[in-house]
C-alpha cells in the first residue's frame, strides 16, 4: 500500500511538473491567496522573526518583506516539483552557475568539496550544479528523512533528476568515506543553518539580531575529510531564474581554530539575506530556544556540553 501511495502522489506531481513554469507560476499566485491571506499559515511566526531580526525597519517595510517572502515561499514549491521533469537545455537557461572551475581544480589536486549554504532562495535547485562538474563528480545531498514517505520520495526524485546522490543526514561519514576509498571526487552541500535541540547546540553566535545557538556538524565533518570549502551564494535575478556563485571559504579547514569556519559561513549568510530578506526561510521558528534555557540546563545537567 505504502509503495502505490508513494507512486501515486510520484506521479500526480510529475504530471503537474510536465506544466511550463509560467503556467506553475499562475499556480503558484492562486496558492499565495489562500496561504496568506485566507490561512494566514504562520504568519506569527514570520511576523516575529522579521521584526526581532530587523529592529530598524518600519512596520510598513516589514509587511512588505512578509508578502514579498509568502510569493517567493509559494514559488519554491513550484519550482522545485518542476525538477522532477525539467529539462537540461531549460535548466542551464534558467541556473547561472558560477566559479564551478575553482571546485574543478581542488578535484584536480585530489581534494574533495564542502559546500555551506542556507534556507535562501531555493536551496533545491542546488542539486543541480552537477552540471557544470565532469560526470564522475558525485554531488552530494544531505537530507534529513521525512515521515510522510511518499513525499519523502518525491524529494529524493527531485534531487536526483541531474545526478544528486540524496544522502541521509546519519549516513554522511559511511558516504564519504566510502567515495574517499574509491578515489571518488565529492561536493556535498550542508545547509548549516538549522535550528538544532538544545543537545546538540554546540556555539552560540550573534546572527540578525539575535543570539542564536547553533550546530557545528557540518565543519566538524569537513575537518575530518581535509576539504575544501566553499560558501555557496543563491541569488534570484528574476522569478524562475536563479544563479549560484562559489566563494572559497579555505582549502584547509584543519588550520583554522575550531568554530571558525561555522562563524564566518553565518557572517556570509546574514550579510546575503540583509540585501534580499524575502527569499529566507522566515516560516521556521529558528530562535525557539534560548541561551539562558540552554545555560539552566547545562547547570542541572539535562545536557552536557
Amino acid at each position: 500500500m505504502q509503495n502505490f501511495t508513494q507512486k501515486l502522489v510520484f506521479g500526480l506531481l510529475y504530471v503537474l511538473s510536465l506544466l511550463p513554469l509560467r503556467v506553475l507560476y499562475v499556480l503558484s499566485d492562486f496558492e499565495y491567496l489562500v496561504v496568506y491571506y485566507l490561512l494566514g499559515y504562520r504568519r506569527q511566526i514570520v511576523r516575529s522573526n522579521l521584526t526581532s531580526s530587523f529592529p530598524e525597519k518600519s512596520a510598513e517595510e516589514i509587511k512588505r518583506i512578509e508578502r514579498r517572502y509568502y510569493r517567493w515561499f509559494c514559488d519554491y514549491f513550484f519550482e522545485s516539483i518542476k525538477l522532477l521533469s525539467i529539462s537540461e537545455k531549460e535548466l542551464r537557461r534558467r541556473f547561472t552557475i558560477n566559479n564551478s572551475e575553482e571546485v574543478e581544480a581542488h578535484f584536480q589536486q585530489g581534494q574533495s568539496v564542502g559546500a555551506m549554504l542556507g534556507h535562501y532562495c531555493n536551496w533545491e535547485w542546488l542539486s543541480c550544479v552537477g552540471i557544470e562538474l565532469p560526470k564522475e563528480r558525485i554531488v552530494g545531498l544531505i537530507y534529513k528523512p521525512l515521515r510522510a514517505k511518499p513525499i519523502d520520495y518525491v524529494f529524493q526524485r527531485l534531487r536526483s533528476h541531474m545526478g544528486g546522490v540524496p544522502v541521509p543526514k546519519n549516513d554522511i561519514l559511511r558516504y564519504l568515506v566510502k567515495y574517499k576509498r574509491a578515489g571518488v571526487m565529492t561536493i556535498f552541500g550542508y545547509i548549516a543553518d538549522q535550528g538544532p535541540r538544545y543537545d546538540n547546540i554546540h556555539l552560540w553566535l550573534p546572527f540578525l539580531n539575535h543570539d542564536t545557538g547553533v550546530f557545528t556538524g557540518a565543519e566538524r565533518i569537513m575537518r575530518k575529510m581535509q576539504n575544501a570549502v566553499f560558501y555557496v551564494e543563491m541569488s534570484r535575478p528574476r522569478r524562475g531564474y536563479y544563479t549560484c556563485t562559489y566563494h572559497l571559504m579555505t582549502s584547509e579547514p584543519q588550520a583554522l581554530p575550531e568554530y571558525e569556519l561555522t562563524r564566518r559561513f553565518f557572517q556570509l549568510l546574514e550579510k546575503q539575506i540583509r540585501r534580499q530578506p524575502e527569499f529566507y526561510l522566515w516560516s521556521h521558528n529558528r530562535w525557539k530556544r534560548t541561551h539562558q534555557e540552554y545555560e539552566r540546563m547545562i547547570q542541572s545537567g539535562e545536557i552536557r556540553r
